[in-house]
């Protein structure tokens, strides 16, 4: 039953899964979190992985970078592979002086620019997170003395548009937290399948200090996130 962009077999994959952009990482959760681990897929060197986590099954896979490329993976996950509860794990840039690098934001909700959102609708969608896993999040991250940041965070088009961030401010004006790539997409597409969807971003640079993490200091509070995000898909699956 594979699909064009996805190798598995049906069954290969868990109901729960973790959505990185970058392939390898999906590998390193494997690789570190997971036990028992099978790869289902390498097409286009998209790696995906199942495996056990706390006696659950749970499965991770690379989306890549932004709303068309994570809106080709989600749907076949969804619709061909029966994923239920689908958490994005990644990075975003913080908009606000007050998110430091290495926190965590829980997208609440995703403002979007995208040119595919306006085609797909005749007025504004308001893409947001299931609130049970955004839910679960916040409470797993409160009892590890994490501090999560909750609210918008906006899902660009583009990375290197420096004309976007010269409009930085009209977002922050109104509450949006950090820029990332995908949430919009996700949300969206979880809505249209009857599925759960989160967004979990740590933040790994910032718009206003043009500042960001050192390679070494992303792999430690990524972990945060990831361990996070495995939990509520444990709680789930």
């Amino acid at each position: 039953m594979a699909t064009p962009h996805i190798s598995a077999n049906k069954g290969d994959i868990a109901e729960s899964i973790l959505l990185p952009g970058d392939p390898m990482r999906a590998k390193y959760i494997a690789d570190t979190f997971l036990t028992d681990v099978v790869c289902f897929n390498e097409v286009r060197g998209m790696l995906g992985f199942t495996g056990m986590y706390k006696g659950k099954r749970i499965s991770a896979m690379g989306t890549g970078m932004g709303i068309p490329s994570i809106s080709i993976y989600a749907t076949e996950l969804m619709t061909q592979y029966g994923c239920k509860n689908l958490i994005r794990v990644g990075t975003c840039g913080s908009l606000r002086p007050e998110i430091d690098l290495n926190d965590i934001i829980l997208a609440q909700g995703a403002c979007t620019d995208s040119a595919v959102m306006e085609r797909l609708f005749p007025g504004t969608y308001a893409p947001i997170a299931d609130f049970e896993l955004l839910k679960a999040a916040y409470e797993l991250a409160i009892e590890r003395g994490i501090k999560p940041h909750v609210g918008l965070v906006k899902s660009g088009d583009t990375f290197y548009n420096d004309y976007a961030l010269e409009g930085a401010d009209r977002w922050v004006l109104h509450g949006v937290l950090g820029l990332e790539m995908e949430a919009a997409a996700l949300y969206m597409l979880a809505a249209r399948y009857s599925a759960k969807a989160l967004a979990i971003c740590t933040v790994s640079d910032s718009v206003l200090h043009k500042n960001e993490l050192s390679s070494d200091d992303r792999e430690r509070s990524l972990n945060n996130m990831i361990t996070i995000a495995l939990d509520v898909a444990a709680s789930l699956a």
